[in-house]
């Protein structure tokens, strides 16, 4: 299951049936559990922890110090910087509902999925909610909070993030915004670093124009 083209660090922990493509790196200290899957020409940093079933793309950076739980799916050419927590319960306990012991690791009806969609970045120490969509290309800032779903080629910073612009493919900053603030459908944006161009339709979301 770990193609012979792939480094896995003699310190890191990986259980059984997990998948590791080619040419990734996992680093030292890391634990991947049962069943998880990653992808080809993948870096997974020091120390992260990757839970079981969890689904990691191709080209996929992984920082130290990640945390990533189950029914968090990570798309291709994601980013993820050191120190990025994601979650997958609103309303956690440690304790059974009726106080017999501690709390099922497992899923239940309250662990809700989370997905990181193709290209995206995360800054480093940002903490994501769960049950969201983190859209194509979108950037989330270093130390953000997030609580809400963020579209395509969103820029979302702050405590809770808000967004804040749209950026391109290549990273750039199209175009920045107020908090709470949409730039008017059919609005055109050009990247000066790459010449892509875009479009901000009328269903809110931004477009790159073929």
């Amino acid at each position: 299951m770990i193609d012979p083209t792939a480094t896995v660090h003699p310190t890191a922990l990986v259980e059984r049936d997990v998948t590791i493509g080619a040419r990734s790196s996992v680093w030292d200290n890391v634990h991947i559990r049962r069943n998880a899957s990653i992808g080809h020409d993948c870096i997974v940093g020091e120390k992260t922890y990757i839970a079981y079933e969890v689904r990691i793309g191709n080209f996929v950076k992984i920082n130290a110090a990640v945390y990533i739980p189950v029914l968090v799916t990570i798309d291709d050419f994601v980013m993820i910087s050191a120190h990025t927590v994601f979650t997958n319960d609103k309303l956690p306990r440690a304790f059974a509902p009726d106080l017999s012991g501690l709390a099922s690791s497992a899923v239940m009806e309250e662990t809700l999925p989370t997905r990181v969609r193709k290209g995206a970045t995360i800054g480093a120490n940002a903490t994501i909610g769960c049950g969201l969509e983190l859209g194509e290309f979108s950037t989330v800032g270093m130390g953000s909070v997030v609580t809400k779903t963020i579209p395509n080629h969103g820029l979302v910073f702050g405590n809770p993030a808000q967004l804040r612009g749209f950026v391109c493919v290549c990273g750039h900053v199209l175009v920045e915004l107020k908090a709470g603030q949409a730039p008017p459908a059919g609005t055109d944006f050009h990247c000066e670093r790459c010449q892509r161009d875009y479009l901000f339709d009328r269903d809110g979301h931004c477009q790159q124009r073929a």
